[in-house]
């Protein structure tokens, strides 16, 4: 799963990454160190793809009766119960009622600069930041957007599920059985634009692991009311080696801040 996630970047940094203008922020959603269900956060939506709106975290299906908060999406559908990470089978959420209108017809691109795992068994009690090497933030997970309207008050809520697949290798030394589905950034704009769903489905695989890192983080992460810089500060080693220059600037969140002009 993936259930919590890190946006830092500046404002000018996800404009020019995605060529996008971002309106005045919410109050007091951005910079996070700790997004997860019910969180406001930045997206990109097929209909509106030269802005970023920003839309809760934990998708609500237009015919539900009753808010819900379905974070993740299964590529798999109900295929691949055993997780197994060289599944080659169908993607069988083109099929799911919560996500069969959304997956073909209203995705979007999930900004991102790292997230949170937690080992399969252990969950959040043993978490870990994982990370695009090279300084490859922001990034985008793909994602299905829904708009909902509360049957009682006709109030609209905005919502995003983050679309997650099997687990690459680096994953799998968490361990983890799943891992979001990260876009290359070619396929950013294909994700907004396919049209046919083998297209669609085509770019539902896991990202490469050799591109990726990790490392342990403190399990305050887990209380979805801490939201410091000092969340992410490494309790251990990385999972897999680094040069000391790369680890000096792959990954310095506590230095970061969303806003407009210098660092608040």
């Amino acid at each position: 799963m993936c259930g919590r996630y890190v946006v830092v970047s500046k404002v000018e940094v996800i404009e020019k990454r995605f060529n996008v203008t971002v309106p005045e922020l919410p109050l007091n959603v951005l910079p996070s160190f700790n997004i997860g269900p019910g969180s406001l956060a930045p997206v990109i939506t097929n209909d509106q793809p030269t802005k970023v709106q920003f839309f809760q975290f934990g998708l609500t299906p237009f015919w539900a009766k009753k808010k819900m908060y379905l974070f993740n999406a299964r590529a798999e559908g109900d295929g691949n119960k055993e997780n197994d990470p060289n599944y080659t089978g169908g993607k069988g959420i083109i099929s799911k009622p919560s996500f069969k209108r959304a997956i073909r017809s209203q995705r979007c691109l999930v900004i991102a600069d790292a997230f949170i795992e937690g080992s399969t068994n252990e969950g959040l009690d043993k978490p870990y930041v994982v990370y695009l090497r090279n300084q490859k933030r922001p990034f985008a997970f793909a994602g299905i957007w829904e708009k909902w309207a509360d049957p009682e008050s006709g109030e609209i809520t905005n919502s995003f599920a983050i679309i997650t697949t099997v687990s690459n290798s680096l994953l799998q030394m968490i361990p983890h059985h799943r891992s979001p589905v990260i876009l290359s950034q070619s396929h950013e704009r294909r994700w907004l634009k396919a049209e046919h769903l083998n297209e669609i489905t085509g770019m539902l695989e896991p990202f490469p692991s050799d591109e990726m890192n990790a490392y342990p983080i403190d399990k305050r992460i887990k209380n979805p009311r801490m939201n410091d810089r000092q969340l992410m500060d490494p309790i251990g080693e990385r999972l897999l080696p680094e040069t000391e220059e790369v680890v000096k600037t792959s990954l310095q969140l506590q230095g970061m801040s969303f806003g407009r002009g210098d660092s608040k």
